[in-house]
């Protein structure tokens, strides 16, 4: 239990954020003051610890019996970036673009639309696979819908089998009723990254066979 002072009150914190929004390192922030929004709201000043960082953030607490219980939310710091290998960032840069994209807007909590960013940025990592391994149909796959895509260009069994399922996922973010409601946008991206996983596998082999020729 922590406990701080301002506009001369005494109030006790129950839990601290232990993330920096700033840096994103584990830490124990050290609270400088805060603001009381409400009977039972309020709003406290933190400070980083790391030397490196030292940025300061809002923790929101909401009062709790005779304490203040942080709810897991501070303010925005620096939003992080999903770094991807230069085997899917050269496969396709617009996968990369649009994922992070769709990341930022999760951090922003905008769980709404996010998933619809998911979906797009895996339609565009599926059609830039597609289209390497078959070059001379380019047009037909960029105009085909994502399943049918999937189904007659993709060789892979391991990639379609996820693919398609990340597909289903998607397609729920975009409708007005899911069809596969135990599943969630974290499902979504599992999903993703196991395409990612087999096709970076796939290519990592190629590129073995093609150095070590029998």
């Amino acid at each position: 239990m922590t406990t701080i002072s301002f506009n001369g009150s005494s109030h006790s914190l129950f839990n601290l954020p232990n993330k920096c929004p700033f840096c994103h390192k584990m830490i124990i922030p050290k609270p400088i003051s805060g603001y009381k929004r409400s009977n039972t709201v309020i709003d406290v000043f933190f400070n980083c610890p790391d030397i490196a960082c030292n940025n300061s953030f809002l923790g929101y607490y909401s009062l709790a019996v005779h304490s203040y219980v942080w709810n897991g939310n501070t303010s925005i710091g620096n939003l992080n970036e999903r770094e991807f290998t230069s085997i899917i960032t050269n496969l396709s840069p617009n996968f990369n673009l649009i994922y992070n994209q769709a990341f930022q807007a999760e951090q922003y909590n905008l769980l709404e639309i996010c998933g619809v960013g998911y979906r797009k940025a895996l339609e565009f990592l599926i059609k830039d696979y597609a289209i390497s391994l078959n070059p001379t149909k380019e047009d037909l796959i960029k105009s085909k819908l994502l399943a049918p895509c999937i189904k007659d260009y993709v060789a892979d069994e391991r990639i379609k089998k996820v693919a398609q399922r990340a597909v289903w996922l998607g397609n729920d973010e975009t409708h007005y009723v899911r069809k596969w409601e135990g599943k969630d946008l974290q499902d979504l991206k599992s999903l993703i990254d196991l395409t990612i996983h087999w096709i970076e596998m796939e290519e990592l082999t190629k590129s073995i066979i093609n150095d070590m020729p029998e």
